[in-house]
Protein backbone atom coordinates (compact mmCIF):
# COMPACT_ATOMS: atom_id res chain seq x y z
CA UNK A 1 0.00 0.00 0.00
CA UNK A 2 2.19 2.91 1.05
CA UNK A 3 4.98 1.68 -2.44
CA UNK A 4 1.88 2.51 -3.93
CA UNK A 5 1.21 5.32 -2.36
CA UNK A 6 4.51 6.49 -2.99
CA UNK A 7 4.49 6.07 -6.59
CA UNK A 8 1.09 7.38 -7.19
CA UNK A 9 2.49 10.47 -5.60
CA UNK A 10 5.34 10.40 -7.96
CA UNK A 11 2.64 10.34 -10.64
CA UNK A 12 0.80 13.32 -9.06
CA UNK A 13 4.33 15.39 -9.53
CA UNK A 14 5.48 14.71 -12.49
CA UNK A 15 1.71 15.04 -13.98
CA UNK A 16 2.09 18.80 -12.53
CA UNK A 17 5.20 19.52 -14.26
CA UNK A 18 3.66 17.23 -17.18
CA UNK A 19 0.74 19.29 -17.31
CA UNK A 20 3.14 22.81 -17.67
CA UNK A 21 4.89 21.03 -20.54
CA UNK A 22 2.10 19.79 -22.62
CA UNK A 23 0.42 23.27 -21.88
CA UNK A 24 3.63 24.83 -23.57
CA UNK A 25 3.42 22.81 -26.62
CA UNK A 26 0.01 23.20 -27.06
CA UNK A 27 0.86 27.38 -26.89
CA UNK A 28 3.74 26.45 -29.82
CA UNK A 29 0.30 25.23 -31.94
CA UNK A 30 -0.97 28.01 -31.75
CA UNK A 31 -4.76 29.45 -31.22
CA UNK A 32 -4.20 28.44 -27.37
CA UNK A 33 -4.49 31.03 -24.24
CA UNK A 34 -1.42 32.27 -23.32
CA UNK A 35 0.74 30.50 -20.60
CA UNK A 36 -0.94 31.87 -17.14
CA UNK A 37 2.30 30.69 -14.87
CA UNK A 38 1.57 32.39 -11.93
CA UNK A 39 -1.40 29.70 -11.74
CA UNK A 40 0.20 26.77 -13.02
CA UNK A 41 2.63 27.70 -9.92
CA UNK A 42 -0.29 28.32 -7.13
CA UNK A 43 -2.49 25.33 -9.36
CA UNK A 44 1.23 22.97 -8.57
CA UNK A 45 1.57 24.32 -4.97
CA UNK A 46 -2.10 22.86 -4.21
CA UNK A 47 -1.78 19.77 -5.42
CA UNK A 48 1.59 18.93 -4.07
CA UNK A 49 0.41 19.86 -0.63
CA UNK A 50 -3.04 17.92 -1.00
CA UNK A 51 -1.34 15.01 -2.05
CA UNK A 52 0.44 15.33 0.78
CA UNK A 53 -2.22 15.56 3.12
CA UNK A 54 -3.63 12.36 1.38
CA UNK A 55 -0.47 10.55 2.40
CA UNK A 56 -1.48 11.39 5.92
CA UNK A 57 -5.21 10.31 5.41
CA UNK A 58 -4.25 7.29 4.12
CA UNK A 59 -1.46 6.00 7.36
CA UNK A 60 -4.85 6.92 9.64
CA UNK A 61 -7.98 4.78 7.41
CA UNK A 62 -7.61 1.65 8.78
CA UNK A 63 -11.40 0.80 8.91
CA UNK A 64 -14.46 1.02 6.92
CA UNK A 65 -15.58 3.90 9.55
CA UNK A 66 -12.53 6.10 8.68
CA UNK A 67 -12.99 5.41 4.98
CA UNK A 68 -16.61 6.70 4.61
CA UNK A 69 -16.96 9.58 7.44
CA UNK A 70 -13.38 9.56 8.99
CA UNK A 71 -14.47 7.92 12.23
CA UNK A 72 -16.50 10.39 12.95
CA UNK A 73 -14.04 12.04 14.79
CA UNK A 74 -14.51 15.67 12.71
CA UNK A 75 -15.46 18.79 14.79
CA UNK A 76 -18.72 20.35 14.09
CA UNK A 77 -16.92 23.53 13.25
CA UNK A 78 -14.40 21.90 10.54
CA UNK A 79 -17.44 19.76 9.56
CA UNK A 80 -18.90 23.12 8.95
CA UNK A 81 -16.17 24.46 6.66
CA UNK A 82 -16.23 21.13 4.83
CA UNK A 83 -20.05 21.49 4.20
CA UNK A 84 -19.57 24.78 2.79
CA UNK A 85 -16.72 23.98 1.07
CA UNK A 86 -18.87 21.01 -0.32
CA UNK A 87 -21.52 23.30 -1.80
CA UNK A 88 -19.18 26.89 -2.41
CA UNK A 89 -18.74 24.95 -5.96
CA UNK A 90 -17.16 27.26 -9.08
CA UNK A 91 -20.80 27.44 -10.03
CA UNK A 92 -21.73 29.70 -6.94
CA UNK A 93 -18.19 31.60 -7.25
CA UNK A 94 -17.82 32.02 -10.81
CA UNK A 95 -21.53 31.55 -11.93
CA UNK A 96 -23.37 33.83 -9.59
CA UNK A 97 -20.95 36.95 -9.50
CA UNK A 98 -21.23 35.99 -13.71
CA UNK A 99 -24.70 36.39 -13.42
CA UNK A 100 -24.79 39.66 -11.28
CA UNK A 101 -22.29 40.88 -13.72
CA UNK A 102 -24.95 40.36 -16.53
CA UNK A 103 -28.21 41.10 -14.74
CA UNK A 104 -27.66 42.68 -11.58
CA UNK A 105 -30.51 41.81 -8.70
CA UNK A 106 -31.33 38.82 -10.24
CA UNK A 107 -28.00 37.13 -9.28
CA UNK A 108 -28.77 37.53 -5.68
CA UNK A 109 -32.64 36.00 -6.00
CA UNK A 110 -30.55 32.77 -7.11
CA UNK A 111 -27.99 32.83 -4.70
CA UNK A 112 -30.54 33.11 -2.05
CA UNK A 113 -32.26 30.11 -3.49
CA UNK A 114 -29.02 27.77 -2.73
CA UNK A 115 -28.67 29.16 0.86
CA UNK A 116 -32.43 29.05 1.70
CA UNK A 117 -31.93 25.19 2.05
CA UNK A 118 -29.78 24.96 4.77
CA UNK A 119 -31.69 26.15 7.63
CA UNK A 120 -34.39 22.93 6.08
CA UNK A 121 -31.21 20.59 6.89
CA UNK A 122 -30.65 22.36 10.28
CA UNK A 123 -34.25 22.10 11.70
CA UNK A 124 -35.51 19.04 9.85
CA UNK A 125 -32.88 16.57 8.80
CA UNK A 126 -28.89 16.82 10.90
CA UNK A 127 -29.74 15.70 14.58
CA UNK A 128 -32.09 12.77 13.49
CA UNK A 129 -29.85 11.68 10.22
CA UNK A 130 -27.05 11.70 13.02
CA UNK A 131 -28.81 9.71 14.90
CA UNK A 132 -30.29 7.34 12.68
CA UNK A 133 -27.45 6.73 9.93
CA UNK A 134 -23.94 4.85 9.52
CA UNK A 135 -22.17 6.05 6.56
CA UNK A 136 -25.03 6.85 4.07
CA UNK A 137 -28.43 8.12 3.69
CA UNK A 138 -29.84 4.90 2.84
CA UNK A 139 -28.79 3.41 6.24
CA UNK A 140 -31.52 5.87 7.65
CA UNK A 141 -34.42 5.13 4.98
CA UNK A 142 -33.58 1.46 5.38
CA UNK A 143 -33.80 1.68 9.33
CA UNK A 144 -37.35 0.59 10.04
CA UNK A 145 -38.10 -0.42 5.72
CA UNK A 146 -36.99 -3.19 3.87
CA UNK A 147 -33.17 -2.63 3.31
CA UNK A 148 -33.02 -4.21 0.05
CA UNK A 149 -35.47 -2.51 -2.08
CA UNK A 150 -34.61 0.72 -0.12
CA UNK A 151 -30.73 0.59 -0.87
CA UNK A 152 -31.28 -0.16 -4.86
CA UNK A 153 -33.50 3.21 -4.98
CA UNK A 154 -31.25 5.19 -2.41
CA UNK A 155 -28.47 3.65 -4.91
CA UNK A 156 -30.00 4.56 -8.08
CA UNK A 157 -30.74 8.12 -6.60
CA UNK A 158 -27.53 8.65 -6.00
CA UNK A 159 -25.60 7.60 -8.78
CA UNK A 160 -27.99 9.71 -11.29
CA UNK A 161 -27.52 13.08 -8.99
CA UNK A 162 -24.17 11.64 -8.81
CA UNK A 163 -23.36 11.72 -12.53
CA UNK A 164 -25.32 14.80 -13.22
CA UNK A 165 -23.13 17.03 -11.33
CA UNK A 166 -19.91 14.99 -11.93
CA UNK A 167 -20.35 16.21 -15.74
CA UNK A 168 -21.31 19.99 -14.66
CA UNK A 169 -18.00 19.96 -12.50
CA UNK A 170 -15.98 17.96 -15.24
CA UNK A 171 -16.27 20.25 -17.99
CA UNK A 172 -15.89 23.37 -15.79
CA UNK A 173 -12.67 21.77 -15.25
CA UNK A 174 -11.24 20.89 -18.21
CA UNK A 175 -12.63 24.09 -19.81
CA UNK A 176 -10.61 26.93 -16.65
CA UNK A 177 -7.82 25.19 -17.37
CA UNK A 178 -7.70 24.73 -21.34
CA UNK A 179 -8.25 28.65 -20.87
CA UNK A 180 -5.92 29.52 -18.73
CA UNK A 181 -3.20 26.85 -18.56
CA UNK A 182 -3.06 25.89 -22.92
CA UNK A 183 -3.76 22.94 -21.86
CA UNK A 184 -5.74 20.45 -24.38
CA UNK A 185 -9.48 20.11 -22.43
CA UNK A 186 -8.71 15.94 -22.35
CA UNK A 187 -5.56 16.36 -20.68
CA UNK A 188 -7.30 18.97 -18.69
CA UNK A 189 -9.73 16.22 -18.01
CA UNK A 190 -7.85 13.18 -17.46
CA UNK A 191 -5.50 15.39 -14.73
CA UNK A 192 -8.74 16.07 -12.48
CA UNK A 193 -9.78 12.60 -12.90
CA UNK A 194 -6.58 11.25 -11.80
CA UNK A 195 -6.24 13.61 -8.57
CA UNK A 196 -9.70 12.45 -7.70
CA UNK A 197 -9.29 9.49 -7.85
CA UNK A 198 -5.91 9.91 -5.54
CA UNK A 199 -7.53 11.83 -2.69
CA UNK A 200 -10.45 9.04 -2.94
CA UNK A 201 -9.33 5.72 -3.13
CA UNK A 202 -6.12 6.54 -0.79
CA UNK A 203 -7.32 8.92 1.93
CA UNK A 204 -11.71 8.75 1.64
CA UNK A 205 -13.21 10.82 3.84
CA UNK A 206 -10.45 12.32 6.20
CA UNK A 207 -8.31 13.39 2.91
CA UNK A 208 -11.72 14.60 0.95
CA UNK A 209 -12.29 16.27 4.24
CA UNK A 210 -9.49 18.44 4.46
CA UNK A 211 -9.29 19.28 1.08
CA UNK A 212 -12.98 20.85 1.24
CA UNK A 213 -11.75 22.97 4.68
CA UNK A 214 -7.96 23.82 2.53
CA UNK A 215 -10.38 24.78 -0.47
CA UNK A 216 -12.87 26.82 1.22
CA UNK A 217 -10.65 28.58 3.47
CA UNK A 218 -8.60 29.75 -0.04
CA UNK A 219 -12.02 31.10 -1.64
CA UNK A 220 -13.48 33.00 1.23
CA UNK A 221 -9.89 34.75 1.82
CA UNK A 222 -9.62 35.32 -2.20
CA UNK A 223 -13.16 36.33 -2.17
CA UNK A 224 -12.57 38.87 1.03
CA UNK A 225 -10.02 40.22 -0.64
CA UNK A 226 -11.45 41.15 -3.85
CA UNK A 227 -14.78 42.48 -2.58
CA UNK A 228 -13.10 44.71 0.16
CA UNK A 229 -10.45 46.10 -2.66
CA UNK A 230 -13.61 47.16 -4.72
CA UNK A 231 -15.76 48.71 -1.60
CA UNK A 232 -12.08 50.35 -0.67
CA UNK A 233 -12.18 51.79 -4.44
CA UNK A 234 -15.81 53.84 -3.30
CA UNK A 235 -15.04 54.58 0.20
CA UNK A 236 -16.48 51.16 1.66
CA UNK A 237 -20.07 52.49 0.67
CA UNK A 238 -22.19 49.72 -0.78
CA UNK A 239 -24.63 52.48 -2.28
CA UNK A 240 -22.16 54.26 -4.12
CA UNK A 241 -20.66 51.21 -5.61
CA UNK A 242 -24.28 50.57 -6.90
CA UNK A 243 -25.29 53.98 -8.28
CA UNK A 244 -21.81 53.77 -9.95
CA UNK A 245 -22.88 50.65 -11.62
CA UNK A 246 -25.82 51.81 -12.55
CA UNK A 247 -24.18 54.68 -14.24
CA UNK A 248 -21.60 52.05 -16.25
CA UNK A 249 -23.93 49.14 -17.32
CA UNK A 250 -25.92 49.05 -20.64
CA UNK A 251 -28.86 48.33 -18.38
CA UNK A 252 -28.91 51.07 -16.31
CA UNK A 253 -31.11 51.78 -13.34
CA UNK A 254 -33.25 48.51 -14.28
CA UNK A 255 -30.32 46.18 -13.08
CA UNK A 256 -31.28 47.60 -9.59
CA UNK A 257 -34.60 45.09 -9.96
CA UNK A 258 -36.04 42.00 -10.56
CA UNK A 259 -36.29 41.03 -14.19
CA UNK A 260 -35.47 37.94 -16.60
CA UNK A 261 -34.78 35.41 -13.98
CA UNK A 262 -38.01 35.75 -12.34
CA UNK A 263 -40.27 36.81 -15.50
CA UNK A 264 -42.00 33.20 -15.58
CA UNK A 265 -43.33 32.52 -11.62
CA UNK A 266 -43.78 28.97 -12.31
CA UNK A 267 -40.68 28.32 -13.60
CA UNK A 268 -38.91 30.59 -10.77
CA UNK A 269 -41.00 28.55 -7.95
CA UNK A 270 -40.24 25.02 -9.38
CA UNK A 271 -36.38 25.87 -9.54
CA UNK A 272 -36.80 27.51 -6.44
CA UNK A 273 -38.06 24.15 -4.92
CA UNK A 274 -34.90 22.35 -6.27
CA UNK A 275 -32.46 24.82 -5.24
CA UNK A 276 -33.63 24.75 -1.40
CA UNK A 277 -34.97 21.35 -1.38
CA UNK A 278 -32.47 19.43 -3.82
CA UNK A 279 -30.04 20.47 -0.86
CA UNK A 280 -31.00 18.43 1.24
CA UNK A 281 -31.39 15.36 -0.96
CA UNK A 282 -27.37 15.54 -2.33
CA UNK A 283 -25.67 12.63 -1.28
CA UNK A 284 -22.47 14.07 -0.68
CA UNK A 285 -24.06 16.70 1.51
CA UNK A 286 -26.13 14.34 3.24
CA UNK A 287 -22.59 12.14 3.60
CA UNK A 288 -20.94 14.87 5.83
CA UNK A 289 -23.31 14.11 8.86
CA UNK A 290 -21.69 10.87 9.19
CA UNK A 291 -18.36 12.51 10.24
CA UNK A 292 -19.00 14.35 13.38
CA UNK A 293 -19.23 12.35 16.75
CA UNK A 294 -23.24 12.89 17.82
CA UNK A 295 -26.56 15.03 17.04
CA UNK A 296 -25.07 17.87 18.90
CA UNK A 297 -21.99 18.18 16.63
CA UNK A 298 -23.79 17.39 13.59
CA UNK A 299 -26.32 20.74 14.65
CA UNK A 300 -23.52 22.66 14.66
CA UNK A 301 -21.90 21.67 11.52
CA UNK A 302 -24.81 23.47 9.53
CA UNK A 303 -24.93 26.50 11.98
CA UNK A 304 -21.58 26.80 10.72
CA UNK A 305 -21.98 25.95 7.19
CA UNK A 306 -25.26 28.63 7.07
CA UNK A 307 -23.02 31.12 8.27
CA UNK A 308 -20.07 30.72 6.16
CA UNK A 309 -22.23 30.24 2.57
CA UNK A 310 -24.06 33.23 3.41
CA UNK A 311 -21.13 35.35 3.38
CA UNK A 312 -19.84 34.13 0.94
CA UNK A 313 -23.23 34.92 -1.10
CA UNK A 314 -22.80 38.33 0.16
CA UNK A 315 -19.28 38.25 -1.15
CA UNK A 316 -20.37 37.18 -4.46
CA UNK A 317 -22.95 40.34 -4.94
CA UNK A 318 -20.19 42.76 -4.66
CA UNK A 319 -17.54 40.81 -6.88
CA UNK A 320 -20.46 40.82 -9.32
CA UNK A 321 -20.74 45.03 -9.08
CA UNK A 322 -17.50 45.70 -8.80
CA UNK A 323 -17.07 43.55 -12.02
CA UNK A 324 -19.18 45.61 -13.76
CA UNK A 325 -17.86 49.33 -12.79
CA UNK A 326 -13.80 47.82 -12.77
CA UNK A 327 -14.55 45.78 -16.22
CA UNK A 328 -16.98 47.07 -18.44
CA UNK A 329 -15.19 50.38 -18.84
CA UNK A 330 -11.45 48.69 -19.74
CA UNK A 331 -11.73 47.22 -23.78
CA UNK A 332 -9.03 44.93 -22.29
CA UNK A 333 -10.50 42.52 -21.16
CA UNK A 334 -13.47 42.53 -23.85
CA UNK A 335 -13.22 40.90 -27.46
CA UNK A 336 -12.82 43.61 -29.47
CA UNK A 337 -12.94 43.36 -33.78
CA UNK A 338 -10.13 44.99 -35.71
CA UNK A 339 -11.46 48.83 -36.87
CA UNK A 340 -14.87 48.34 -34.55
CA UNK A 341 -15.91 51.22 -32.46
CA UNK A 342 -17.23 49.41 -29.71
CA UNK A 343 -18.40 46.47 -28.27
CA UNK A 344 -21.16 44.60 -25.93
CA UNK A 345 -20.27 45.38 -22.15
CA UNK A 346 -21.62 41.91 -21.56
CA UNK A 347 -21.44 39.38 -24.65
CA UNK A 348 -18.06 40.31 -25.20
CA UNK A 349 -15.93 39.83 -22.25
CA UNK A 350 -13.26 37.24 -22.84
CA UNK A 351 -14.58 34.10 -21.71
CA UNK A 352 -17.94 34.46 -21.56
CA UNK A 353 -19.45 36.38 -18.29
CA UNK A 354 -18.82 33.38 -16.19
CA UNK A 355 -15.02 34.41 -16.21
CA UNK A 356 -16.31 38.29 -14.82
CA UNK A 357 -15.13 37.48 -11.03
CA UNK A 358 -11.28 36.22 -12.68
CA UNK A 359 -11.00 38.66 -14.84
CA UNK A 360 -11.54 41.11 -11.75
CA UNK A 361 -9.05 39.64 -9.46
CA UNK A 362 -5.98 40.73 -12.05
CA UNK A 363 -7.81 43.98 -12.10
CA UNK A 364 -7.54 44.34 -8.13
CA UNK A 365 -4.70 42.32 -7.23
CA UNK A 366 -2.60 42.09 -10.54
CA UNK A 367 -1.53 38.87 -12.49
CA UNK A 368 -0.04 37.19 -9.44
CA UNK A 369 -3.50 37.60 -7.82
CA UNK A 370 -4.94 36.06 -10.91
CA UNK A 371 -3.05 32.95 -10.54
CA UNK A 372 -3.99 32.44 -6.74
CA UNK A 373 -8.09 33.04 -8.11
CA UNK A 374 -7.27 30.51 -10.80
CA UNK A 375 -6.09 28.13 -9.05
CA UNK A 376 -8.38 28.59 -5.94
CA UNK A 377 -11.59 28.21 -8.57
CA UNK A 378 -9.82 24.38 -9.60
CA UNK A 379 -9.10 23.83 -6.16
CA UNK A 380 -13.11 24.03 -6.03
CA UNK A 381 -14.31 21.65 -8.26
CA UNK A 382 -11.55 19.63 -7.54
CA UNK A 383 -12.53 19.33 -3.65
CA UNK A 384 -16.08 18.73 -5.02
CA UNK A 385 -15.13 16.23 -7.46
CA UNK A 386 -13.26 14.41 -4.55
CA UNK A 387 -17.04 14.68 -2.54
CA UNK A 388 -18.82 13.39 -5.48
CA UNK A 389 -16.68 10.38 -5.89
CA UNK A 390 -16.63 9.26 -2.66
CA UNK A 391 -20.66 9.68 -2.59
CA UNK A 392 -20.49 7.52 -5.73
CA UNK A 393 -18.07 4.77 -4.46
CA UNK A 394 -19.96 4.63 -0.86
CA UNK A 395 -23.27 3.84 -2.56
CA UNK A 396 -21.75 1.08 -4.59
CA UNK A 397 -19.65 -1.13 -2.17
CA UNK A 398 -22.09 0.11 0.94
CA UNK A 399 -25.87 0.38 -0.05
CA UNK A 400 -25.31 -2.69 -3.08
CA UNK A 401 -22.25 -4.85 -2.33
CA UNK A 402 -22.32 -5.09 1.43
CA UNK A 403 -26.18 -4.62 1.58
CA UNK A 404 -27.91 -6.13 -1.13
CA UNK A 405 -25.60 -8.56 -2.81
CA UNK A 406 -23.50 -9.93 0.30
CA UNK A 407 -26.53 -9.51 2.43
CA UNK A 408 -23.93 -8.07 5.62
CA UNK A 409 -21.66 -10.65 5.05
CA UNK A 410 -18.54 -9.29 4.02
CA UNK A 411 -15.74 -8.30 6.02
CA UNK A 412 -14.62 -4.10 5.77
CA UNK A 413 -11.24 -4.56 4.62
CA UNK A 414 -13.55 -5.96 1.62
CA UNK A 415 -16.03 -3.52 1.29
CA UNK A 416 -13.22 -0.53 1.82
CA UNK A 417 -11.44 -2.72 -1.15
CA UNK A 418 -14.78 -2.60 -3.17
CA UNK A 419 -14.72 1.29 -2.63
CA UNK A 420 -11.56 1.67 -4.00
CA UNK A 421 -12.25 0.31 -7.18
CA UNK A 422 -15.39 1.77 -7.39
CA UNK A 423 -13.83 5.24 -6.83
CA UNK A 424 -11.38 4.41 -9.82
CA UNK A 425 -14.28 3.42 -11.83
CA UNK A 426 -16.22 6.49 -11.58
CA UNK A 427 -13.28 8.75 -12.19
CA UNK A 428 -12.24 6.81 -15.60
CA UNK A 429 -16.32 7.40 -16.03
CA UNK A 430 -16.34 11.03 -15.15
CA UNK A 431 -13.23 11.96 -17.51
CA UNK A 432 -15.33 10.02 -19.98
CA UNK A 433 -18.45 12.19 -19.45
CA UNK A 434 -16.90 15.21 -19.51
CA UNK A 435 -15.34 14.59 -23.26
CA UNK A 436 -18.66 13.51 -24.75
CA UNK A 437 -20.68 16.49 -23.14
CA UNK A 438 -17.91 19.14 -24.03
CA UNK A 439 -20.20 20.78 -26.18
CA UNK A 440 -23.16 20.79 -24.06
CA UNK A 441 -25.04 23.67 -22.08
CA UNK A 442 -24.18 22.13 -18.31
CA UNK A 443 -26.02 24.18 -16.31
CA UNK A 444 -29.41 22.49 -16.67
CA UNK A 445 -27.63 19.20 -15.63
CA UNK A 446 -26.45 21.03 -12.47
CA UNK A 447 -30.50 22.31 -12.28
CA UNK A 448 -31.49 18.36 -12.96
CA UNK A 449 -29.12 16.85 -10.18
CA UNK A 450 -30.92 19.05 -7.76
CA UNK A 451 -34.35 17.75 -9.47
CA UNK A 452 -33.50 14.71 -8.83
CA UNK A 453 -32.33 15.30 -5.24
CA UNK A 454 -35.59 16.98 -4.92
CA UNK A 455 -37.75 14.31 -6.31
CA UNK A 456 -36.43 11.02 -4.94
CA UNK A 457 -34.02 11.30 -2.13
CA UNK A 458 -35.45 14.27 -0.10
CA UNK A 459 -38.79 13.05 -0.02
CA UNK A 460 -38.43 9.20 0.46
CA UNK A 461 -35.66 10.60 3.51
CA UNK A 462 -38.37 13.32 5.03
CA UNK A 463 -40.95 10.56 5.25
CA UNK A 464 -39.08 7.97 6.85
CA UNK A 465 -38.60 10.28 9.45
CA UNK A 466 -41.59 11.66 9.58
CA UNK A 467 -44.28 9.86 8.15
CA UNK A 468 -45.68 6.86 10.59
CA UNK A 469 -47.14 4.80 7.77
CA UNK A 470 -44.98 5.11 5.24
CA UNK A 471 -44.01 1.82 3.85
CA UNK A 472 -41.19 -0.08 1.74
CA UNK A 473 -44.02 -0.26 -1.36
CA UNK A 474 -45.06 3.78 -0.79
CA UNK A 475 -40.83 4.67 -0.40
CA UNK A 476 -39.91 2.55 -3.68
CA UNK A 477 -42.75 3.70 -6.27
CA UNK A 478 -43.02 7.04 -4.95
CA UNK A 479 -39.05 7.94 -4.86
CA UNK A 480 -39.58 6.30 -8.65
CA UNK A 481 -42.47 8.42 -9.49
CA UNK A 482 -39.82 11.23 -8.45
CA UNK A 483 -36.54 9.88 -10.08
CA UNK A 484 -38.56 8.76 -13.74
CA UNK A 485 -40.38 12.18 -13.75
CA UNK A 486 -37.22 14.70 -12.77
CA UNK A 487 -35.66 13.45 -15.54
CA UNK A 488 -38.69 13.12 -18.43
CA UNK A 489 -39.51 16.17 -17.85
CA UNK A 490 -36.38 17.96 -17.58
CA UNK A 491 -35.90 16.21 -21.16
CA UNK A 492 -39.15 18.03 -22.44
CA UNK A 493 -38.08 21.22 -21.44
CA UNK A 494 -37.49 23.81 -23.36
CA UNK A 495 -33.58 23.88 -21.42
CA UNK A 496 -32.77 20.17 -22.98
CA UNK A 497 -36.07 19.79 -26.15
CA UNK A 498 -35.05 23.48 -27.57
CA UNK A 499 -31.49 24.34 -26.44
CA UNK A 500 -29.54 20.87 -26.61
CA UNK A 501 -31.55 19.04 -28.91
CA UNK A 502 -32.29 21.45 -31.48
CA UNK A 503 -36.15 20.81 -32.00
CA UNK A 504 -38.37 24.53 -33.15
CA UNK A 505 -38.60 27.15 -30.42
CA UNK A 506 -42.12 26.89 -28.56
CA UNK A 507 -42.05 22.99 -29.44
CA UNK A 508 -41.19 22.30 -26.12
CA UNK A 509 -43.75 19.60 -24.61
CA UNK A 510 -43.43 20.69 -20.89
CA UNK A 511 -43.73 24.73 -20.31
CA UNK A 512 -41.38 24.44 -17.51
CA UNK A 513 -37.69 25.17 -17.38
CA UNK A 514 -37.16 23.02 -13.92
CA UNK A 515 -39.94 19.94 -13.26
CA UNK A 516 -39.08 20.16 -8.93
CA UNK A 517 -42.76 21.76 -9.16
CA UNK A 518 -44.26 18.54 -10.98
CA UNK A 519 -42.22 15.60 -9.85
CA UNK A 520 -41.38 16.07 -5.99
CA UNK A 521 -45.12 16.92 -5.49
CA UNK A 522 -45.91 12.93 -7.08
CA UNK A 523 -43.22 11.46 -5.62
CA UNK A 524 -44.51 12.71 -2.06
CA UNK A 525 -48.02 11.98 -3.05
CA UNK A 526 -46.94 8.45 -4.60
CA UNK A 527 -45.44 7.91 -1.58
CA UNK A 528 -48.23 8.81 0.72
CA UNK A 529 -51.06 6.93 -1.81
CA UNK A 530 -49.06 3.63 -2.25
CA UNK A 531 -47.89 3.60 1.44
CA UNK A 532 -52.02 4.39 2.51
CA UNK A 533 -53.00 1.30 -0.18
CA UNK A 534 -50.17 -1.14 0.99
CA UNK A 535 -51.58 -4.11 3.16
CA UNK A 536 -48.98 -6.09 3.04
CA UNK A 537 -47.05 -8.07 6.09
CA UNK A 538 -44.31 -6.15 4.93
CA UNK A 539 -46.04 -3.18 5.12
CA UNK A 540 -47.36 -3.92 9.13
CA UNK A 541 -43.63 -4.38 9.84
CA UNK A 542 -42.72 -0.76 8.03
CA UNK A 543 -45.64 0.64 10.49
CA UNK A 544 -44.27 -1.17 13.76
CA UNK A 545 -40.92 0.08 13.69
CA UNK A 546 -41.64 3.66 13.83
CA UNK A 547 -41.65 4.14 17.35
CA UNK A 548 -38.38 2.53 17.51
CA UNK A 549 -36.89 4.87 15.02
CA UNK A 550 -38.68 7.73 16.81
CA UNK A 551 -36.87 7.01 19.78
CA UNK A 552 -33.61 6.60 18.43
CA UNK A 553 -33.64 9.77 16.52
CA UNK A 554 -34.88 11.83 19.38
CA UNK A 555 -32.05 10.11 21.69
CA UNK A 556 -29.19 8.93 19.76
CA UNK A 557 -29.01 5.79 21.74
CA UNK A 558 -27.31 3.35 19.84
CA UNK A 559 -25.67 5.27 17.60
CA UNK A 560 -22.45 4.42 16.61
CA UNK A 561 -19.05 6.33 18.33
CA UNK A 562 -15.95 8.24 16.81
CA UNK A 563 -13.22 6.51 16.49
CA UNK A 564 -9.95 8.23 18.20
CA UNK A 565 -7.18 9.11 15.53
Amino acid sequence: MRAALKSFLTLGALAVTTGAALAAGAIEGGGKQALNMPAIMMFGAFVLFTLGITKWAASRTKSAADFYTAGGGITGFQNGLALAGDYMSAASFLGISGLVFATGYDGLIFSVGWLVGWPVILFLIAERLRNLGKFTFADVASFRLAPTPIRILAAIGTLTVVAFYLIAQMVGAGKLIELLFGLDYLYALVLVGALMIVYVAFGGMTATTWVQIIKAVMLLGGATFMAFAVLAQYGFSPEALFKAATEIHPKAGAIMGPGGLVSDPWSAISLGLALMFGTAGLPHILMRFFTVSDAKEARKSVFYATGFIGYFYILTFIIGFGAITLLMNDPSYYKVAAGATGYDKIKDILGGTNMAAVHLSKAVGGSLFLGFISAVAFATILAVVAGLTLAGASAVSHDLYASVIAKGKVSESKEVALSKIASVVIGIVAVALGYLFEKQNVAFMVGLAFSVAASINFPVLLMSMFYKDMTTRGAVIGGLIGLVLSVTLVILSKTVWEDVIGMPKGSAPFPLTNPALVSMTAAFLGIYIFSKLDTSEQGKKDRAGYDAQMVRSETGIGIAKASAH
